[in-house]
């Protein structure tokens, strides 16, 4: 047995030191096509066509630019009262606010009375935005490109005849999902608010949560077709300026046609993406964006979805739930102990059944064995076969609950579970025990929070199957190594993914598996935040027994006066 042990540490280390050498090389390759990577086109300069002063030929420009779509609308317009000055407001349908434009555009162009033919253009250029249009924002603009950029986010373009410029002024509004309660990460005690598709609104609900002018934003346009608009967000003074440019530097590094979700931007700035843990977290939920920004976090939102990124992560964050710093330190503590637990239960609840029955059955106590072994009489298959097919018949299962509609997705996979598992008893294909197993695994992978943490394990619960079923413990013990080893090796933006666990952070400990009581959270976490990493000034602890005790001495001395 310990010629065994010495030769799997043998093998472990082995595998540490490859996995390292492994990522030194990765890390060179990176250096090297960082080097020796060409020019994007994106940053060469493109022969733009320049606006002309007459208005119709800026208006062909576009009907010809755009297709002639009919969603694009050109209103044409004579300004002022009884003068000749020809105008034309050009938005987008949908996107834009239509009382915007018909109350404070239209109709301010279109009756104010100093406007007439003896004026320059230029000056009428000037008043419009000083006198005439009462909107937040009016820029002038003569590049085409920025042009049909901001009339696709829901501004409107004001052209003017005789100028060869455009106003651009800001209208957006539309139809969007209003404010809802998050529906994938839920919990019992605390906001209701979630986040949706636009961007602006969601920077809009962090602000309300941190009133501080210390909190700064970003904002960037990825995707050489979708232009879509990326906003960073950050505390200054907590967030690490080496976190923090490692952000910008690896989103200025995108050069992709479409961002259509923060999945995009996850999966193309992420650290290690062979692995099946994630290295970057997300949330739809403001309060949680809020308390990441105070330990020091960056945010990166995308417009167009209600999801938002939070760089760097460590695992031990994809077990911690909202309401765990809205309850007790004791109530929390023992939950979040639960959710771990459950996480090796999940994933490692089939390979102990096939150990189990395969390899080691003297484990088993005699009596659950007989039992055991007189259900397996009839199955003809192995346990690692029977896992095998329970599992992916689950996992059917599932997919199909989650792609049909919610009238009848929950139901379909009940009903479908409870049959074919019934059904899969009675004909001799797999065993009661089986299927209890397998349906533990299931309900436990439900509880981990975190989803992207919830489908990894779904899939290395195979290949802990596959070592159990070679070698029995031993091949899981194995196994295990090999993921704790791959674990410590990932890293999230430069920080350590085990982190307070391995490398051992003492101060950042009390809120891992066990939460110290919010008066003992004194410490933002130290391999995160910056050098501000005091959060609470001291004597925070709840009333002490002298306190009590001079209320209950008040209370007697009411009771006698009254």
């Amino acid at each position: 047995m310990a010629s065994f042990f010495k030769k799997v540490l043998i093998v472990v280390f082995s595998l540490f030191k490859f996995q390292q050498q492994q990522n030194n090389e990765q890390e060179k390759n990176k250096t090297q096509k960082k080097n020796n990577k060409p020019s994007s086109p994106s940053n060469k300069k493109k022969s733009q066509t320049p606006m002309d002063s007459s208005l119709s030929v800026n208006l062909d420009y576009i009907k010809k630019k755009t297709g002639n779509s009919p969603d694009i609308v050109v209103r044409r317009l004579r300004a002022g009262g009884n003068s000749e000055i020809q105008t034309a407001v050009v938005y987008v349908k949908g996107l834009v606010n239509n009382a915007f434009i018909n109350d404070f555009l239209i109709e301010s162009m279109m009756k104010h009375s100093d406007l007439h033919n003896n004026l320059d253009r230029q000056k009428i250029l000037e008043m419009v935005p000083e006198e005439i249009v009462a909107l937040g924002s009016v820029k002038r603009e003569n590049d085409w490109d920025k042009l049909f950029e901001s009339m696709l986010t829901g501004n409107t373009a004001i052209f003017i005849d005789g100028v060869g410029e455009a106003l651009i002024a800001s209208t957006q509004g539309g139809s969007r999902r209003s404010v809802q309660e998050s529906g994938s990460n839920i919990s019992v005690r605390g906001p209701r608010e979630g986040f949706v598709e636009s961007a602006e609104t969601n920077l809009a609900m962090v602000r309300r949560i941190i009133n501080n002018p210390d909190l700064w934003t970003e904002s960037m346009t990825l995707g050489k077709m979708t232009k879509t608009n990326v906003s960073i967000m950050y505390i200054n003074g907590l967030a690490r300026k080496d976190i923090l440019e490692e952000v910008r530097k690896r989103l200025k590094q995108i050069d992709i046609d479409s961002i259509l979700d923060s999945g995009y931007v996850e999966q193309l700035i992420e650290d290690n993406p062979r692995s099946p843990f994630p290295t970057i977290y997300n949330t739809d939920r403001p309060d949680v964006v809020a308390g990441n920004l105070l330990e020091g976090r960056v945010a990166i939102f995308v417009n167009g979805t209600p999801f938002v990124l939070l760089a760097p992560a460590v695992f031990i964050q994809f077990f911690q739930a909202t309401e765990d710093y809205y309850s007790r330190f004791d109530i929390s503590s023992a939950i979040r102990f639960l959710r771990v637990s459950v996480f090796l239960i999940s994933l490692l609840g089939p390979a102990i059944y096939i150990g189990a029955t395969t390899f080691h059955p003297e484990l088993i106590p005699t009596q659950l064995l007989i039992i055991v072994a007189a259900q397996r009489e009839s199955v003809p298959f192995p346990a690692v076969v029977e896992a095998f097919l329970m599992e992916v018949t689950f996992e059917i299962l599932r997919e199909a609950g989650i792609r049909m509609p919610k009238a009848i997705g929950a139901t379909v996979s009940i009903v479908g579970g409870l049959v074919i598992g019934q059904a899969a008893v009675q004909a001799g294909i797999v065993s009661p025990a089986m299927v209890i197993v397998v349906a533990v695994t299931a309900i436990s992978s439900f509880a981990t929070p975190a989803y992207s943490v919830a489908i990894s394990v779904r899939l290395l619960r195979f290949i802990f199957m596959i070592s159990a079923a070679m070698f029995g413990f031993y091949g899981m013990l194995l196994a295990f190594f090999i993921l704790l080893i791959h674990l410590c090796s990932l890293r999230s933006f430069g920080v350590p993914y085990m982190s307070p666990l391995a490398p051992i952070n003492l101060e950042g400990m009390g809120d891992t598996v066990y939460r110290r009581p919010l008066w003992k959270l004194k410490h933002r976490p130290s391999f995160i935040a910056a050098k501000n990493i005091i959060r609470e000034g001291e004597n925070q602890r709840p009333a002490a027994p002298e306190g009590r005790l001079m209320s209950r001495e008040s209370e007697k001395g009411d009771e006698n006066e009254s």
